[in-house]
């Protein structure tokens, strides 16, 4: 390596550094060690909540009857199926919004369901930074009259970011959705691949089917 890419090198690290270190101890927003995270869960709902606010409030057909059920229960496979084709109609536009690329379709998802889910349930997020991951577990009330405090329908949603190989995100994403899943004491589980692969045909982005992991039952996505 030539002197001046050494010294280049040098000043970027130390850059990034210090820009890591400044933010973990000024701001507090992330942690470093073991890996790189989002500090606590305040600002696990904070951070989306601000990145994806735009978006939220350009998302329409917000209307409850057409995403649930008679017995008030999230009808996911219509939620999900509805949410394929808005990411494939304006997921091209709306990353270019994003400063963070590489998380937009993550982020998209999250602006949609918090859009949809905000005036009745509840949304907790894990990140696996680095991963390429995001786990998403859904609260949803069943009575409308005891509210949170009542009977809760529990679903968990793994975000998974696909570059190559499909086999290789399934497995690991089947395996951690079922340990989430079991972690959380979930109802239903889905696992939502976002094909990032360039030039993939959106025919062939758009599917579903069903798999296990184990004796869970996980219901796979792909777009």
């Amino acid at each position: 390596m030539a002197r001046g890419e050494r010294r280049n090198s040098a000043s970027y690290n130390g850059r990034h550094g210090k820009i890591l270190q400044h933010r973990r101890a000024d701001l507090g927003l992330i942690q470093t060690r073991p890996s790189i995270r989002i500090s606590n869960r305040i600002y696990q709902e904070v951070i989306p909540r601000e990145l994806t606010w735009v978006t939220q409030s350009y998302i329409a057909n917000q209307e409850q009857s057409w995403y649930v059920t008679p017995e008030h229960r999230l009808d996911m496979p219509k939620l999900l199926a509805a949410f394929q084709q808005f990411f494939r109609e304006h997921s091209d536009i709306w990353s270019e919004g994003f400063s963070y690329k590489e998380a937009a379709p993550q982020l998209i998802m999250q602006a949609f369901l918090q859009r949809i889910i905000n005036g009745g349930g509840r949304i907790n997020r894990e990140y696996g930074l680095g991963r390429k991951r995001t786990d998403l577990f859904i609260e949803w009330p069943t009575d409308p009259e005891q509210g949170m405090y009542g009977p809760l329908q529990r679903i968990v949603i793994e975000l998974k970011i696909q570059r190559g190989s499909l086999d290789a995100v399934l497995s690991a994403g089947l395996e951690q959705t079922a340990d989430y899943t079991a972690r959380v004491g979930a109802d239903e589980a889905h696992l939502f691949i976002f094909n990032r692969t360039p030039d993939t045909p959106w025919d062939e982005r758009i599917w579903q089917r069903q798999a296990h992991w184990g004796q869970q039952a996980i219901t796979v996505w792909g777009a």
